[in-house]
C-alpha cells in the first residue's frame, strides 16, 4: 500500500510527542513533586478497561489497600484535545507512581527518562512464543520510528523459561527484565469456581448448545489495528459451521482490532471465560492456543495463508510440532471435523504446555508481586 503525505506527517507529530513534548512535560512534573510508594498505575492505549492480565495483579493490589489509578483508555476514540489532556494527566501521575503496570506497548512510559523509584511492568499479553514481534517483525516497530518503546520497562512477564530469549530478542531488553513468572491471567484457568461458573453462564446464555459438542473459533489478525484482516473468517468457513449445526455448536470470538469491523459476532463472555465448557478451538497464530492448552483440550490451526504469513511476519518455532493438525482450507476443516481427527492425546498437549506455559500454575500473581518487591 502507497502511503500518503497525510500518513507521514502523522508519524512526525507522534515522534514530536512522544520525542519532545511528553519528556518536557513529565520533568516539569518531576521538579516539584515526590514518588508515592502507594501509587500504582494501571495504562492501556487500546482498550478503555482493565485487560485480563492487569485485572489479575488489580484485585490483589486493591485488597492491599493501594492507591490505584486506572489509566486506560482506546486513544482512537479520543479528539485531538482530548487525547493531548489524557496525556498530560498521564505524565503527571506517571511523575509520581511507584509502579505503572501496561499489556501492551504503551509509548509514553518510554517518551522519557523515568525516575529510578519507579517501575514499569510489562505484563505482555501474549503467553508462548509464536509468530514473532516487536523488533523481530517487519512492521510492529516502524523503521522511522526513532524512539525505543521498550526502553524503560523494569519487568517482562513471560510464561516460561523457554521463552526468555525470545522477548529479548524481539524487545531488545537487557537480560534480567523478561522473567518467567506465568502469565496473570492464567492464575484463573486453575480456579474450579471460576471453570464451574463459565460453564453455567454459557448454557444459561447459549441453551442451545446443550447436547452438543462446543467449538470455538477465535483467530487473530493481520495487518494493522485500522485495517485488519483475517483470512480465513469468510462466508465459505461459516456455511461450513451452519452446516454441521445440529452436532457442532461454534461460536465465533473475533479479535477486539476485528470486533469493531463485525459487530455481529460481538459477545459478553471473554474468550478465555470459553476454555471450561468448550470441545474445541480453531484458531490461526492466535497466542490463545497457549492459554487453551493448560486445558489439555484440543485445538486446529486453521491457517490457509500460513505460507505467506510466515514469510512475511514469520514465526519463532516449527508450527506443525505443536499438538494440533494444520489446515489450509474449509474442505479440509470439515473432513477433520467429521472423522474426529481433530481430536488429540491430552498427554501430548500437558507435554507442550509443560515447554511454553510451565510457569502458569495458578500462581503467576504471586511470582509477579515477588519478583517487583511489592510487599516487602
Amino acid at each position: 500500500m502507497v502511503k500518503g503525505p497525510g500518513f507521514y506527517l502523522k508519524q512526525l507529530g507522534k515522534m514530536f510527542l512522544h520525542g519532545i513534548y511528553l519528556p518536557h512535560i513529565y520533568k516539569r512534573y518531576c521538579r516539584n513533586s515526590n514518588v508515592n510508594y502507594n501509587k500504582v498505575i494501571f495504562a492501556d492505549a487500546h482498550t478503555g478497561r482493565l485487560t485480563s492480565n492487569m485485572y489479575a495483579v488489580y484485585k490483589r493490589l486493591k485488597a492491599d489497600g493501594y492507591d490505584i489509578k486506572n489509566m486506560c483508555v482506546d486513544f482512537s476514540t479520543l479528539s485531538m484535545g482530548q487525547l493531548f489532556r489524557y496525556l498530560r494527566t498521564f505524565m503527571k501521575e506517571y511523575s509520581t507512581a511507584r509502579y505503572v503496570f501496561i499489556s501492551s506497548y504503551f509509548l509514553p512510559v518510554s517518551s522519557c527518562e523515568k525516575r529510578k523509584e519507579t517501575k514499569v511492568i510489562e505484563l505482555w499479553h501474549a503467553g508462548g512464543m509464536l509468530k514473532k514481534m516487536g523488533y523481530d517483525a517487519k512492521d510492529d516497530i516502524p523503521k522511522y520510528y526513532k524512539g525505543n518503546p521498550t526502553k524503560n520497562f523494569d519487568l517482562v512477564t513471560v510464561s516460561a523459561d523457554f521463552c526468555v530469549s525470545a522477548y529479548e530478542q524481539a524487545f531488545r531488553l537487557p537480560k534480567g527484565v523478561a522473567v518467567a513468572t506465568g502469565i496473570a491471567r492464567t492464575d484463573l484457568y486453575f480456579d474450579k469456581n471460576f471453570n464451574k461458573k463459565n460453564i453455567d453462564r454459557f448454557y444459561q446464555q447459549y441453551p442451545g448448545a446443550i447436547g452438543k459438542k462446543i467449538c470455538v473459533y477465535a483467530p487473530s489478525f493481520s495487518g494493522n489495528a485500522a485495517r485488519p484482516v483475517t483470512v480465513g473468517f469468510t462466508d465459505e468457513l461459516l456455511d461450513m459451521f451452519s452446516r454441521h449445526s445440529d452436532e457442532w455448536f461454534f461460536i465465533t470470538k473475533l479479535h477486539p482490532n476485528m470486533e469493531k469491523h463485525y459487530p455481529e459476532f460481538i459477545s459478553d463472555i471473554h474468550t478465555e471465560e470459553l476454555f471450561a465448557p468448550s470441545d474445541l478451538l480453531i484458531t490461526d497464530y492466535s497466542s490463545i492456543l497457549f492459554d487453551y492448552m493448560l486445558y489439555s483440550k484440543p485445538f486446529i490451526l486453521y491457517a490457509p495463508d500460513i505460507s505467506e504469513y510466515n514469510k512475511d511476519r514469520g514465526f519463532y518455532i516449527d508450527i506443525s510440532t505443536l499438538p494440533a493438525p494444520v489446515v489450509k482450507n474449509v474442505p479440509d476443516l470439515e473432513r477433520l471435523l467429521l472423522s474426529d481427527g481433530w481430536k488429540r492425546d491430552p498427554e501430548d498437549i500437558k507435554k507442550c504446555a509443560a515447554i511454553y506455559m510451565k510457569k502458569c500454575d495458578g500462581h503467576a500473581v504471586d511470582r509477579i508481586i515477588e519478583v517487583m518487591g511489592i510487599e516487602e
